[in-house]
Parts: C-alpha cells; structure tokens; sequence
C-alpha cells in the first residue's frame, strides 16, 4: 500500500494549511486544546463550522451533489490530519459525520432536500437517541415506543447518554413501531424536533465534571411520518449503515500521535526536588515505545478503510477494528499521561480549564486536561458500540466465524 502523498495531494496539504493558518483564532485552539470530551464545546465548534462552510469544507466526506467538497478519500484524511494538528476544533460528528450520511443512504429526495443544506450550515444541530436505561450494547431491545396516528407518529419513552442533547434542536431516533416482531424487525428510524412540547432534557454529569450527556424524556412526543428515514420498522438497516460512520471517522492516527507527543512532552519535565524525569524511567519508555508500535497499525487500518470507503463508499468492517484498537490506546495513553504527571492529576480544576479563564492552574497549564480526559475515555470503549460487539462485528464479518 503506497501512502506517499502525490504531487497533487501534496499541494492540496499546503492549501489547507494556509486556511487553517489564516482562520482559526487562538481562541478557537485554546477551546480545543483544553476540551475534555468528544468535542469542543458547541459554541465554538458551531463558530467554526460557519468558516468551513463558507470555504465550502464543512462536510469532508460529503459529494459534491449534496454540498460537500467532493474530495477523495485521502483528500478527507488530509484534512482531518491537518486539523487535529493546528487544533482547530473538533465539530459534532452527529449532524455532518452521523445523520447526513444517513439521510443521504437511506432518506427520501424531500429528506435530502430540506436537511442536508441545513446539517451543513449549522442551522440544525442533532443529539442521536439510541441508547435507553437497560438497552445500551444490545440496542435491539429498546422500548422507546412509537405509534402511528394518522401522518404523524406519537412517541413516548426516554433515550440515555445522549451527547449534547441540551445544545440541539433535532434528534435522530431509534423507536419501536411493532411490538409483535423480532426485536430488529420492529424498530423505525425517526427525525424528531426537540424543540417541541412533550421533550424533556436532564442533564447528567460525568466524573469528569463535564455536562456533555443528558437523559432525554418522551412524553406524547411528535413526529411527522414524513420524517421517517427508511421504511417502517427497517430502522435497524439505517441504524447499522450509520454506525459504520460513527465507528470509523475519527482519525484515530492522528489524535493519538498528538496525544504520544504530548505525553513526551509531559514526560521530559522534571518532577519533584530531585529534578526526575520520567522519561528517564527505561520501563516506561519501553511502554511508549510498544505504544509507539501499536499506534503505526492504527494509522495502516485507516488507509485501508479509506480504500473501502473509496470502493464501496462506506468503511465497512475496518470500522469496527478502528473503533476497537483506537479507544483502547486513548485509554493507555491516557493512563499513561495520569502517571506521568504524579499528584498534580489529584486536584479537581475545573474552573481553570475553561477556555479564556483567568485561574492560575496549580501546575502547568497543559496538564489541566490529563485526568479529565482520563476519566472521560473510561466510556470510549462503551460508546459507539461496546468494543465486546465490535469484537464480535469482526469475528463474523472478518474472520468468517
């Protein structure tokens, strides 16, 4: 596999870069650099997303028929690569990476025509309701129930872990509409609108101190049969396509080499009165070096997903290899990064590592993020699909077993 960057290729790294150099603010990289979740906070983000689109570079993975660049596959990875290293910010994948595929798979042309220029200026931003209390991995067992009323559906229940639910205005949801078929036979596909009576948003707080997540309440909730995307009750089918994208579009090469950099960084500084380095330590630097291996398989996985993607136009099952090894490094890198930084992971600061604060962190600033982020990752390898289906994805799709 040749991963050398042609001349064009190469020309085209150099334009991004310009327009990253040119207009991302400083506080638009300090937001980022200090965000602990899956995403920089949603006002900044959004500012962000409005550059984009107005350069047209909102939607990297989108054709050009629906808005998007058109860009090759290793067009897109440039550009994600590019991005992670300026810090610019990291936009919701739930809108633009998440339903916009989707819709674009499986929605109607008047689906198509009303939502993607919307998901692509920001005029929408989604939550995605998937996960319920008790139906979480073995997502074909949610209750959220929808029942047909004329053109419109009544949906009543309530959907967990839902990312940024107090920020959004739509929701993509997994509903049930038939109670007597197989758990996968009986679930549709909706667009719903949050803004509306009978939707309830609780937020739930991590351990890291983040609100990122929400419980989120259906109580004679409405949504039009027209917002259905795919027929009813082959929800199931969209769900899958959808989750392909959500598993296997996240750079992982990228942000993890940023994260071994950092830890080297971390690493090199001097600790207590003795003046110590843990790089120092051979037993640790042996760690970073099997970390150092591993992460070179990561970044070889992707390019073979962007072959897929190139092929079949969708990543297939190398998303769920990405999904696997990718979180479970976050996971080690950032226990490693805990280590490094001693006693000073202790002290929660959470006011000091909010974007434009004046609160003198205790250590260096740099470091506020490390246990949050920490503490955060301990979902990676739940979220998005549970690494134990994904283990299981693999092993039929992959292995033929």
């Amino acid at each position: 596999m040749d991963i050398d960057l042609s001349p064009e290729d190469a020309r085209f790294r150099d334009e991004v870069r310009d327009f990253l150099a040119a207009n991302l603010t400083e506080e638009m990289r300090e937001a980022t650099r200090l965000a602990t979740g899956i995403m920089t906070e949603p006002p900044i983000g959004r500012a962000w997303q409005k550059v984009l689109h107005e350069q047209g570079w909102a939607a990297p993975g989108w054709p050009a028929e629906h808005g998007g660049p058109g860009w090759t596959p290793m067009q897109q990875f440039i550009f994600m690569t590019e991005c992670a290293r300026a810090d610019a910010p990291r936009l919701s994948p739930l809108g633009l990476g998440m339903v916009g595929p989707a819709i674009m798979g499986h929605g109607s042309d008047e689906q198509k025509a009303y939502y993607l220029p919307r998901i692509l200026n920001g005029d929408d931003y989604w939550c995605q309701g998937y996960s319920e209390p008790g139906s979480g991995s073995d997502l074909a067992s949610l209750q959220c129930r929808a029942v047909r009323e004329g053109d419109e559906y009544v949906v009543n229940g309530s959907k967990i872990w839902t990312t940024n639910a107090h920020y959004a205005n739509r929701i993509f949801c997994l509903v049930r509409t038939d109670t007597e078929a197989k758990p996968q036979a009986g679930i549709s596909f909706l667009l719903i609108d949050m803004s509306q009576p009978g939707v309830t948003v609780e937020p739930i707080i991590t351990l890291a101190g983040n609100h990122e997540v929400n419980q989120v309440f259906f109580d004679d909730a409405r949504a039009p049969v027209s917002d259905r995307v795919g027929a009813e009750n082959d929800g199931w089918t969209v769900a899958k396509y959808l989750l392909e994208f959500e598993r296997g579009g996240s750079a992982y090469g990228v942000r993890l080499n940023n994260w071994l950099k950092k830890l080297a960084e971390l690493t090199a500084r001097p600790r207590g009165a003795d003046g110590i380095r843990l790089a120092d330590d051979p037993g640790f630097a042996s760690r970073l070096a099997e970390i150092e291996i591993a992460l070179t398989t990561v970044e070889y996985t992707e390019h073979r997903a962007m072959a897929e993607i190139a092929v079949r136009g969708r990543p297939g099952p190398a998303s769920s290899m990405l999904k696997v090894r990718g979180t479970e490094m976050e996971q080690e890198l950032s226990e490693l990064a805990v280590e490094a930084i001693g006693y000073y992971a202790a002290p929660d600061e959470y006011d000091a590592r909010q974007p434009g604060s004046n609160r003198a962190p205790i250590a260096e600033k740099d470091e506020l993020v490390v246990m949050p982020r920490y503490l955060d990752y301990r979902a990676a390898s739940i979220y998005g699909g549970s690494n134990e289906i994904q283990r299981g994805i693999m092993a039929k799709l992959v292995l033929g077993m």
